[in-house]
């Protein structure tokens, strides 16, 4: 019965029930929206469509019902595009930081199993999230290499959670902010430990603390978890590790300090576990390597906080780009008619730049708008979300480097003394959600072994096309 069904699955069927019943009911409106611009489609066309349309669902529909006897394998890269089993896997997912610290004590752990539910329930199918919580309130490393179990066993809880409701994850090593401790507490405990250290960019280059965090990346990777006795570095729920949420080294522009640390910690990370995915967790500033791309940054701050785009991402051991989406960070708080243009153009360099340079998928790993910002509304929010979504979709129709979109951030009812202006409950929210329901269907299609087949031109390509890019849907 559908109800005993996993989530993904029943999202799935449901979706796909309700999209046949749509070109049922509605065949004269599709048959208009479908028709070529230049020549018209006649009747006997028309059901044709309908008719390939219907069969490549039922396709997917009775492959979805497989899914749930196929072994959950990991995540790979295949050119510039993920592959599960050796078929396409476009990511529409979200990032929830905080669920260690909530699965850390028992009064709100719930919260953590409802997030999944409710994420799972719209079809996300990854989460990014904190693996790092560095000397502050429930820590999970209290000092270097010294640990504490219990919190420890609430990322086990996470991790085996994110599994049963077919979520992967991408777990984030530190932060470049002082929030959760990062590189900032790193600093702190060199200092306490008698370190000449005059800045927290020393995390990236002292020795004595690229130990410490070398440490911490081994103690993780190799962690056994309590829940599933899976070790880390084997379980395929890991979509991907990241060497660290944001990285900037401000102290030094021309960008080599911070280069040589994302080589060395690649490489150590694919030494450890070489099965995983590894990206460096950036927001996507172009810096002094391409000063040709440059005037795509949101300002002219942004080519001075030491990371580059391209140069960083080509480093060793490095499988897939990262880039964030802040305009109302980086342009301008209040919205403004610059914003979604912004957001355009900046996700299209970096998309031409995976594809052309890197030879990469690229994942927009953040992206978002806050409630606090002057001129906020909820239409703008849901016209950010589809401008993200469908460039995206602009760049899987062509087999690109757009390989997904995580939106920060999910939250599941109850926590709002947490958001920083940019939550999304999706309870609350019906537009929002619809809107996050469908791209995953979309992509889902993608995923599916008929379309992974019509994607490199089977004959039912542009009739599964128009299925997939008809906005009535």
């Amino acid at each position: 019965m559908i109800s005993s069904m996993d989530p993904h699955k029943r999202f799935g069927l449901l979706r796909i029930v309700s999209f046949i019943l749509f070109l049922i009911l509605t065949k004269d409106l599709s048959c208009s929206a479908f028709a070529d611009s230049e020549q018209e489609i006649i009747e006997d066309e028309c059901e044709a469509v309908h008719n390939q349309i219907t069969d490549s669902i039922s396709t997917y529909v009775s492959e979805m019902e497989e899914v749930e006897e196929e072994e959950w394998e990991m995540v790979q890269k295949k050119g510039n595009q993920f592959v599960v089993n050796d078929e396409p896997f476009y990511v529409n997912g979200f990032n929830t930081y905080w669920l260690m610290v909530f699965a850390a004590d028992e009064s709100t752990r719930g919260k953590v199993s409802e997030v999944f539910k409710q994420a799972a329930s719209v079809g996300l199918t990854v989460c990014r999230t904190w693996a790092f919580n560095d000397g502050q309130w429930r820590a999970l490393q209290k000092s270097p290499s010294v640990y504490d179990e219990q919190v420890f066993k609430a990322l086990d809880f996470v991790v085996s959670e994110a599994r049963k409701y077919k979520i992967r994850l991408i777990l984030s090593l530190t932060n470049n902010w002082e929030a959760y401790g990062g590189k900032a507490q790193y600093v702190k405990w060199g200092k306490a430990a008698g370190l000449n250290l005059t800045s927290d960019d020393d995390f990236f280059s002292h020795p004595t603390l690229r130990t410490y965090y070398k440490a911490h990346v081994k103690t993780v990777l190799n962690r056994v978890n309590t829940f599933t006795n899976i070790t880390y570095k084997n379980d395929p729920t890991i979509f991907a590790w990241e060497l660290m949420n944001e990285p900037r080294c401000t102290s030094d522009p021309t960008g080599d300090k911070l280069q040589d640390w994302i080589q060395d910690m690649a490489v150590y990370v694919k030494s450890i576990d070489p099965k995983h995915l590894v990206e460096i967790g950036l927001e996507g500033f172009y810096g002094p390597s391409t000063p040709q791309r440059v005037q795509f940054n949101p300002n002219t701050y942004a080519q001075q906080v030491g990371t580059d785009f391209i140069r960083n991402h080509q480093a060793l051991g490095v499988d897939f780009a990262s880039v964030h989406i802040y305009p109302d960070s980086w342009i301008s708080q209040a919205i403004s008619d610059t914003h979604l243009p912004f957001v355009t153009s900046w996700m299209e360099a970096h998309i031409e730049d995976a594809e052309k340079y890197l030879g990469m998928p690229v994942v927009f790993a953040e992206f978002g708008v806050s409630a606090k910002d002057p001129g906020y509304n909820s239409t703008y929010r849901d016209n950010l979300i589809n401008r993200v979504y469908k460039t995206i979709l602009n760049s899987t129709r062509k087999g690109g480097s757009g390989a997904g979109s995580l939106v920060w951030q999910v939250f599941p009812d109850g926590t709002d003394y947490m958001d920083d202006g940019y939550a999304i409950v999706l309870s609350k929210s019906t537009s929002t959600s619809s809107i996050i329901s469908l791209q995953s269907t979309r992509l889902a299609l993608f995923n599916s072994r008929c379309s992974w087949k019509c994607h490199w031109g089977c004959k039912k390509k542009k009739q599964l096309e128009k299925l997939i890019y008809y906005d009535e849907l």
